[in-house]
């Protein structure tokens, strides 16, 4: 199992005061876990620092805990988290970074204007354009400042998040019937 320690020490040395944490997993990879705030600048620090040079974003994407009636409460509040898998190829290491985002207020986010919020990284890892794009489309989480943000999978005129937890698929689309 891996432990992030050295990365959390730097990070925790660089970023303001409560933003970063260490997570240790019992089982698999721990992670580290940032404030949206603070994430900006930890990927430019684990990309550009000599120590790190994580210079590969594997993966991207994003977890919603909603807990649908019936079913065995979850981490429900706050509802999502986006999850980063970075790779260095020259310390042939990964490492998870995971940020836990505020729900944005009121328990519908249905609507544009109440999608959770995190910054792009897209312009640190070219990779991040597809995977945000992705996110956005699947799960409704809006990347400020993400030079192309639209729907990547869905048609541009489709309604809701498909892999929210509380999702219903339409009946109709176009007059093609779903069910």
């Amino acid at each position: 199992m891996f432990s992030p320690t050295f990365e959390f020490s730097l990070l925790e040395q660089q970023l303001p005061g409560g933003s970063v944490r260490l997570v240790e997993a019992t089982t698999g990879d721990s992670w580290i876990e940032l404030k949206s705030h603070a994430l900006r600048q930890a990927c430019q620090l684990l990309r550009d620092h000599q120590d790190c040079q994580f210079n590969v974003l594997s993966d991207l994407t994003a977890v919603d805990w909603f807990s649908p009636a019936g079913k065995k409460p979850v981490i429900a509040d706050p509802r999502f988290e986006v999850v980063y898998h970075l790779l260095s190829l020259s310390r042939r290491q990964t490492l998870t970074l995971k940020v836990i985002l505020p729900r944005p207020g009121g328990d519908e986010l249905s609507k544009d204007a109440e999608l959770p919020e995190i910054p792009s990284i897209a312009d640190l890892w070219l990779a991040a354009n597809w995977h945000e794009r992705e996110a956005f489309d699947m799960f409704g989480i809006r990347f400020k400042g993400h030079p192309d943000l639209r729907r990547i999978l869905c048609p541009e005129d489709w309604e809701g998040y498909p892999l929210r937890k509380d999702y219903e698929f339409p009946l109709e689309y176009h007059g093609i019937r779903g069910r």
